[in-house]
């Protein structure tokens, strides 16, 4: 899979948008019932709109992918923190803020050129939010919930991630009580960025295990006027 973030549906590459949907363009069938079931529930006094838009902005603003970039691109610069991430990541992620719901036991998985990680959660969907935000359609998927265990080659070949026959490939399954987070290989040639420029290059896809993180390319030189 390349770096940026397209949903994938394992069995045949299907796009999830984004969920800022255009204004312009009608909702889903999907959109259409959540839309008419919080209206049910707002009149009937259970639900606090205020509350449900706190929720909202809290999971699309203030958590997702990029604080868990933030915690492979500490541990990819910093020895210490690396091994605490990797003795205690619930403690090593409460260090940089990143707690909450869903995170409260966290484990880091480091992948190495021998080892390869991969993340998925064979019954429901439970998944790290404070360091990865909302689940991606396709890791709720039954397809790749299934597959990822009994074919997690191919699986990955479908991300586009090919990895020599001699790299292991382990599949964790996470539970209600436990939940992982892939520390993905720091790629060459990043040498001497900043921990803000690796972080940038840090995808959610890679830190389920479902993706390498590829060095960026070489700058283009600026032509001279």
């Amino acid at each position: 899979m390349s770096g940026h973030e397209h949903g994938h549906e394992p069995g045949g590459h299907g796009h999830t948008h984004d969920p800022s949907h255009p204004h312009n363009a009608p909702l889903t069938e999907v959109q259409l019932r959540v839309k008419a079931l919080e209206s049910l529930l707002t009149e009937k006094g259970l639900v606090d709109p205020a509350a449900l838009d706190e929720l909202i902005d809290t999971y699309e603003t203030r958590v997702g992918p990029r604080n868990g970039a933030k915690v492979v691109a500490r541990a990819w610069i910093d020895p210490e923190f690396k091994r605490r991430l990797l003795e205690n990541a619930t403690e090593a992620i409460a260090e940089m803020g990143f707690i909450g719901r869903q995170g409260e036991d966290m484990v880091a998985l480091e992948n190495t050129p021998r080892v390869h990680n991969l993340v998925v959660c064979t019954l429901c969907s439970c998944y790290p939010w404070p360091v990865l935000g909302l689940p991606p359609v396709w890791y709720k998927s039954s397809p790749y919930r299934s597959r990822a265990v009994i074919d997690p080659r191919g699986v990955l070949r479908e991300f586009d991630v090919e990895l020599p026959d001699d790299v292991e490939v382990r599949v964790w399954d996470s539970t209600a009580e436990l939940r992982y987070l892939v520390l993905p290989e720091r790629p060459p040639g990043t040498e001497g960025m900043s921990e803000e420029e690796l972080a940038a290059l840090v995808t959610r896809d890679a830190m389920i295990g479902a993706a390498t993180v590829k060095a960026p390319g070489p700058r283009r030189a600026e032509t001279p006027r």
